[in-house]
Order: C-alpha cells, then sequence, then structure tokens
C-alpha cells in the first residue's frame, strides 16, 4: 500500500486536484476541511467510486484543537502518515498595505504560517526516524508572491508566503537525515476560486496575457508537481522552491 497522504483544504481548488491524483496513484487519501462539507463528501465519494480510499476531517487550520484531532482522525483512518500536504490558506483580501486591519492580517498569519508550521511540527513527530517513524514527506504550498511581493494587491499575503519558504528550507535541512524531504511548490496565476473570493473575479484574464506561456495555469498542473515532489521519483530533492508558473 502507498502511504497516506494529508492534504489541508482540499475541498476545492489545489487541494482537491491534489487528493484526488494522490487517490488515483495509489494513496489513501485524508480530505481536511473547514466549512466546505459538501464538496469535500462529494469529493471522497469521487474517490471511493473510482476504487480509492478516503477520509474527510474538518478542522479550521486557525485553531490548534483541530489540527491535533484532524491528525489523530488520520492516524485512527489509515495508521502511520506518509505525506503532508500543507495547502490550506487565504489571501486576506485585496488591499493596500495603509488598509491592512490587525483582524485580517492576525488571521492570514494564524492559517497561512502558524498553521503549516504546527501541521509540520505533527507529521515530523510521525514520520522522523528519531521518532521511530519510516520517513516521509511534506509538501508545503507556498506561492509566487513571495518572491514578486504582490504590490497593490498582496503584500500582507505574499509576506505570509514568504514565511512559508524559509519555513520549508530551514525544515529540511533540520529533518534531512531523519527521512523526511520537505519542499513547496509556488504556483503563480492558477485558475481556481481563490482571485473571485479575493473580491478580483476578473484578475485572471486580467494578468494571463502578461505571462510568458500566454496562459494561466490549472490546478491539475500543480497538483502534479505536489505529488511528485511526495514521490520516490524526487528521491534526492530536499528544500527546493518549484515555481508553477508558466514562467512568470
Amino acid at each position: 500500500m502507498k502511504p497516506s497522504v494529508l492534504v489541508t483544504g482540499a475541498s476545492r481548488g489545489i487541494g482537491a486536484a491534489t487528493a484526488r491524483l494522490a487517490a488515483r496513484q495509489g494513496h489513501p487519501v485524508c480530505i481536511n476541511y473547514n466549512t466546505g462539507e459538501a464538496k469535500a463528501a462529494e469529493l471522497a465519494a469521487e474517490i471511493e467510486a473510482g476504487g480509492g480510499r478516503a477520509v474527510t476531517v474538518q478542522a479550521d487550520m486557525g485553531r490548534e484543537a483541530d489540527i491535533l484531532t484532524m491528525f489523530a482522525a488520520c492516524d485512527s483512518a489509515f495508521g502511520p502518515l506518509g505525506v503532508l500536504v500543507n495547502n490550506a490558506g487565504i489571501t486576506g483580501g485585496i488591499c493596500r498595505v495603509e488598509e491592512i486591519q490587525h483582524e485580517t492580517l492576525s488571521l492570514l498569519m494564524s492559517v497561512n504560517v502558524i498553521a503549516p508550521v504546527l501541521c509540520a511540527r505533527e507529521a515530523v513527530r510521525r514520520m522522523s526516524t528519531k521518532h521511530g517513524g519510516k520517513g516521509g514527506a511534506i509538501v508545503n504550498v507556498s506561492s509566487r508572491a513571495s518572491e514578486l511581493g504582490g504590490p497593490n494587491e498582496f503584500v500582507h499575503y505574499a509576506a505570509s508566503k514568504g514565511a512559508i519558504d524559509s519555513f520549508t528550507l530551514g525544515l529540511a535541512k533540520e529533518v534531512a537525515a531523519e527521512g523526511i524531504r520537505v519542499n513547496a511548490v509556488n504556483p503563480g496565476l492558477i485558475d481556481t476560486e481563490i482571485h473571485a473570493k479575493a473580491g478580483s473575479p476578473d484578475r485572471l484574464e486580467r494578468l494571463g496575457p502578461g505571462v510568458p506561456m500566454a496562459r494561466v495555469g490549472s490546478a491539475e498542473e500543480v497538483a502534479e508537481t505536489i505529488l511528485w515532489l511526495a514521490s520516490e521519483a524526487s528521491s534526492y530533492v530536499t528544500g527546493a522552491l518549484v515555481p508553477i508558473s508558466g514562467g512568470r
């Protein structure tokens, strides 16, 4: 049996595409969601109808207690965790820095930075050979905004993803000798609901032509890279930040 995969924020977008592909590749999948219960259940039913194994786990990434409960549920369903995909995240909405509200920034950092660190902590406790584990892989979903900066739209969001890039590099070195590989993907303009939720439903149409490949990417294209980083095909890759951006 292939190792189990936990995908946070898996009810839609990149998370759902990753869970779907992981199941097709033979992995048992834990589908985390916060408010998207119906979509998570629909995805799990789709996976099981195709012969795969999936469970849905509700957890608010802004609450440590929920994160602990989520990992316990995945342990109970499929045994030792093999892959963590830290995908759950929010944008904080489109605004300039002088317009940012403290509550928005606090929630953004809680979900986009603190939660992935706590999830990685729980994964390391389970995967590390130092703790009796068999190793594993952690893939963090960052963003090209971490390097581009997101001026006039997402500076706050970009800052949170910059933190994830730094965390990826440091953790990769910390656990490399303990059987755990840690990498990140940095998606650019990807066709998901996130742009409309941030308040700019026409963002892909406006910015897509400026991408060197002259198109936006798909959630499935990001998922392919995530699962490659989680697989033995990338067995000598750790501490990598992989842009998936059409050259932008």
